[in-house]
């Protein structure tokens, strides 16, 4: 049973790829990461003795901090970040006790290169409707919180991403789009090893509105209604996007919880 300040593996599970997943920090030794260099869906690495200069950034937010097995690296660093007023807690068993649990992780040799401010870069055609709205919601709930978008125009994407060292996606010819019958979104689960029951689910739906094929999903067409209206109150790409991050969040808590849920007028009446 986790202490007060720690967290358990299955209560974290239950947080991850939502809005309300703490940040999670990676303070594992390098010879601890080298054996198996995957991390935690969204989680970033630092180095455990420098943990104190996140203070700052992660005052008033929710920390979770690991180490190999949530025990001396770990629970140190957590107890600094609480000396400075950071709200930290220990993930029991650390990244051991993920992994055991059969839970995904994502390898570092997926990830695009990272800016000068440790996040990534990633670049496509404005104007975003399906694919170019889940992937981005993909990207900050299970890769990398702090990505950033560019929305360009698609003459200028490969442009755009050569002399900004950002990663192009969804567009022709490149690592991070269609591939087959696959859309974007699809690609990246994959690639990235995210995947689970409530993503592969979401994807049909991605899938089925993004390549104009309605019968892969009752939902399909719902979504791309949704898709194209947002694309019409936003004149601004990202503002489009945030608006988008609470549809996608919506629609993954559907396809992980409720999908047994339904509703019916009139509301049914309990028997006395």
């Amino acid at each position: 049973m986790a202490s007060y300040n720690e967290i358990s593996v299955s209560n974290l599970a239950r947080l991850v790829g939502t809005p309300d997943c703490p940040v999670l920090l990676d303070v594992r030794i390098n010879e601890d990461f080298n054996q198996d260099p995957k991390i935690i869906p969204s989680a970033r690495r630092h180095a455990f003795p420098d943990v104190a200069e996140l203070a700052v950034e992660l005052k008033n937010k929710s920390v979770v901090v690991y180490c190999q097995k949530g025990l001396k690296i770990s629970q140190g660093a957590a107890a600094i970040l609480r000396n400075l007023s950071v709200q930290a807690e220990v993930l029991e068993g650390g990244q051991f006790g993920w992994r055991d649990a059969k839970l995904p992780m994502v390898s570092v040799d997926k990830l695009p290169p990272l800016d000068a401010a440790g996040g990534t870069v990633w670049v496509t055609r404005h104007r975003p409707k399906i694919d170019r709205i889940a992937c981005p919601w993909l990207i900050r709930r299970f890769i990398d919180p702090r990505a950033q978008f560019l929305f360009v125009s698609p003459s200028q994407v490969n442009n755009v991403a050569e002399r900004f060292n950002a990663t192009p996606f969804d567009i022709e010819d490149v690592f991070w789009s269609h591939r087959g019958n696959q859309c974007t979104f699809d690609t990246m689960i994959e690639e990235f090893g995210i995947g689970n029951s409530a993503l592969s689910r979401l994807a049909q739906i991605v899938r089925g509105a993004d390549t104009n094929k309605h019968d892969l999903a009752p939902e399909t067409a719902g979504l791309l209604a949704v898709s194209l209206g947002l694309s019409r109150l936003y004149r601004d790409d990202l503002a489009q996007l945030e608006a988008g991050m609470t549809l996608y969040d919506a629609l993954y808590r559907w396809a992980r919880d409720a999908t047994d849920e339904g509703h019916d007028w009139p509301a049914a009446q309990s028997k006395p």
